[in-house]
C-alpha cells in the first residue's frame, strides 16, 4: 500500500490487523492527565491510600489509558496518511488497570466496513485491544470512525 497518496475507505479489508509500538506509563502521565481532566481521585495520585486498596497501588485514570490508546495508533506507519473525517463513537470496556511502569500496545483490528449514506464516506468499526506487557487485556472495545471514499461517486451518482 502506498501510504502517501493516503489511506481510505477502500484500502482497509475486514481482518486487517496493526499492533502500536508500546508505550509505559509514568507517575508523570498520571499527574499531567489528573490536572487535565481534574481527576485527582486518591487511587491516582495517593500512594498510601492506594496501598491499602484493592491492587495495592496505584493505578492510571481509565480514561487515560483511553487517550493513550488514541494516541498510540497514530504511530502505526503510515497512521499519519489516513483519509478520516470523523470519529463517530465507541464502546469500552475497562477489563484490569494499569500500573504505574506498564507498557502499554493497542492491537487494531478491522472488524467491520459499510458504506454510509454519504457517497464520499464509509464507516469503519475497529475492534481495538490494549494490551500489557504481559499480553494481558487492559481496555476493550470497537471504535467508529467514518473514513473518506477514493472512489466515491461524482454529485450523487451512485
Amino acid at each position: 500500500m502506498d501510504y502517501e497518496d493516503g489511506i481510505y475507505y477502500e484500502d482497509l479489508a475486514e481482518g486487517n490487523s496493526a499492533t502500536t509500538p508500546g508505550r509505559t506509563i509514568t507517575e508523570a502521565d498520571i499527574v499531567n492527565f489528573a490536572g487535565v481532566s481534574g481527576d485527582f481521585n486518591r487511587i491516582h495520585t495517593d500512594e498510601e491510600f492506594a496501598a491499602n486498596m484493592h491492587f495495592g497501588q496505584r493505578i492510571a485514570q481509565g480514561m487515560l489509558g483511553l487517550s493513550i490508546s488514541s494516541g498510540l495508533v497514530t504511530r502505526n506507519p503510515g497512521a499519519q496518511n489516513h483519509m478520516l473525517v470523523a470519529w463517530l463513537g465507541l464502546t469500552w470496556d475497562f477489563k484490569r488497570p494499569i500500573f504505574i511502569g506498564d507498557t502499554i500496545r493497542v492491537i487494531q483490528t478491522v472488524k467491520e466496513k459499510r458504506p454510509t449514506r454519504k457517497p464520499d464516506a464509509g464507516l469503519i468499526i475497529f475492534d481495538v485491544k490494549v494490551t500489557n506487557q504481559r499480553g494481558k487485556v487492559c481496555q476493550a472495545g470497537e471504535w467508529k470512525v467514518m473514513y473518506m471514499r477514493r472512489d466515491a461517486p461524482e454529485n450523487g451518482e451512485e
